[in-house]
């Protein structure tokens, strides 16, 4: 179990290659906590907000900055994609796929939701089934290979395209010293650095803003209650370990204050924690006015006003922190 399907695989499988590193080093060290509002656009029925970077992204930033050593395969035949996932599972070496969430069916029928950007880790092959794990399940998971087949290679938006990879080696030691103060410091460009109005403490605000329209976007009550109730989906369901990925990097900052001896570090890992609570607060404020249908003008300004104060949290909170990180 992890607290968010990428960087919970990438750990498995960086503790199989023999590093130990926790989840929350790896989110950090990858600078993944981010924030953007997209608009609705042919291509996207209904504005959304993202809160951590791109899918791939943070794998990517990991292999720049650490002498982590990643394979990576794309594959248009989807016989060749079975094969190769054949071979190397037979010879011992857990392999990340990316797959669309909606055909992992040991997961609850009602919990699915066609997604692109989940990723499981395929550790064996018995018969026509195969074994995983996944970050959302409990124990080794079980799934046909038809079902992996057409999960690995659904079409859509971030189609997975057969990806997979797997780790050729590891180094023998990371240079935290170094890494942290980096990829704190991209996080706080992410955050509060020259962005487009829609990324970042300003897209936040971008949100708050644009929140009070979403009733002349919608088609009736029922589809404006269920716009509003994703958000409580965004923030704490969708493998963000709650806060919006917020307590997952508030655990970073405070491991990266006990690497470091920084007790500044620890200070701000706290006041992520809070950040990380407000954020709560939301989900569960859109979660009660979704579900009873209180959605008028006023409960919506109410929602963006707390929305507001998130912004102006985090903006004090990275400003802070890049005055501690500058002085690592």
């Amino acid at each position: 179990m992890a607290a968010h399907c990428e960087s919970g695989s990438l750990t498995a499988l960086l503790k199989h290659k023999g590093l130990e590193i926790t989840e929350p080093m790896i989110f950090g060290l990858g600078s993944g906590l981010y924030f953007g509002y997209l608009s609705r656009t042919p291509n996207l029925n209904f504005p959304m907000f993202i809160l951590r970077t791109k899918p791939g992204k943070l794998r990517k930033k990991i292999a720049k900055r650490t002498d982590i050593k990643f394979k990576i395969q794309r594959f248009r035949d989807q016989n060749n994609a079975e094969l190769e996932l054949d071979r190397l599972i037979g010879e011992g070496i857990p392999v990340a796929c990316q797959v669309d969430f909606y055909y992992m069916d040991y997961i609850p029928q009602w919990e699915r939701v066609h997604a692109n950007i989940h990723f499981i880790t395929v550790i064996g092959k018995e018969g026509d089934e195969y074994l995983l794990s996944d970050s959302y399940y409990p124990k080794i998971a079980r799934i046909h290979k038809d079902n992996l087949r057409k999960a690995r290679f659904a079409g859509g938006y971030l189609a997975p395209k057969g990806f997979m990879y797997y780790i050729e080696s590891v180094p023998k030691k990371i240079d935290y010293e170094k890494l942290i103060p980096l990829s704190v410091k991209n996080t706080i460009n992410n955050m509060i650095g020259v962005q487009p109005p829609f990324i970042g403490v300003r897209g936040i605000r971008t949100f708050a803003k644009k929140l009070l329209g979403w009733p002349k976007l919608t088609r009736d009550i029922d589809h404006l209650s269920h716009e509003v109730m994703k958000i409580n989906v965004f923030l704490e369901d969708q493998g963000t370990g709650g806060g919006g990925f917020r307590f997952l990097y508030a655990t970073f900052l405070r491991q990266a204050s006990e690497i470091l001896n920084n007790i500044e570090l620890d200070d701000m890992s706290k006041k992520m924690m809070e950040i990380g609570d407000g954020w709560r607060n939301i989900s569960y404020f859109a979660a009660k006015i979704g579900k009873n249908r209180d959605l008028g003008p006023e409960k919506l300004e109410e929602l963006g006003q707390m929305i507001n104060e998130r912004a102006d949290a985090e903006e004090a909170f990275y400003t802070e922190l890049k005055t501690v990180v500058s002085n690592i």
